[in-house]
């Protein structure tokens, strides 16, 4: 990541807080510190990123996303850690044609980050991030296939 990325990224991030009321711009108007508490993040994390000198974690990043309202993989891709072709948009595979007959499942994410070249040392990360954007409903733990899917599956 190169400062220029760095420094895009804390610019869009200071207009999204200052969009959504957050005084970041006078010494005592405690923005910086209500953002760092309702994300509940150090406000040293917040200092950084607005004084461009590191980029937060994923777990802050995560946080800070939800507080500000927008999607966490935006804030990823915007971030620099990952690109829009390694974070495919999960609303192009839920929105997909139900699997024809001659497949008896959906993919798991592991078959997904196969089928879109994500290294192998990022698949995990992949599988965290895309998770949180699927709807609690779209994939029970035991059965990748689709709740709706399982559910109409009747027991042999």
């Amino acid at each position: 990541m190169t400062s220029q990325d760095l420094d895009a990224f804390a610019a869009w991030v200071e207009d999204l807080m200052r969009d959504r009321g957050y005084d970041i711009d006078s010494p005592r108007g405690g923005g910086k510190s209500r953002i760092a508490d309702e994300a509940g993040v150090h406000r040293a994390a917040v200092t950084r990123l607005l004084q461009r000198q590191s980029m937060p974690d994923l777990e802050t990043t995560r946080r800070l996303a939800r507080v500000l309202g927008v999607p966490v993989r935006e804030m990823l891709i915007r971030s620099g850690r990952l690109t829009a072709e390694e974070l495919a948009d999960p609303h192009d595979y839920l929105a997909a044609p139900a699997p024809s007959a001659e497949f008896a499942r959906r993919p798991t994410l592991e078959e997904v980050a196969d089928l879109l070249g994500v290294p192998a040392d990022r698949r995990e990360m992949f599988v965290r991030v895309v998770e949180q954007f699927l709807p609690n409903d779209v994939y029970d733990q035991k059965d990748p296939r689709p709740l709706a899917d399982a559910a109409t599956t009747t027991a042999d």
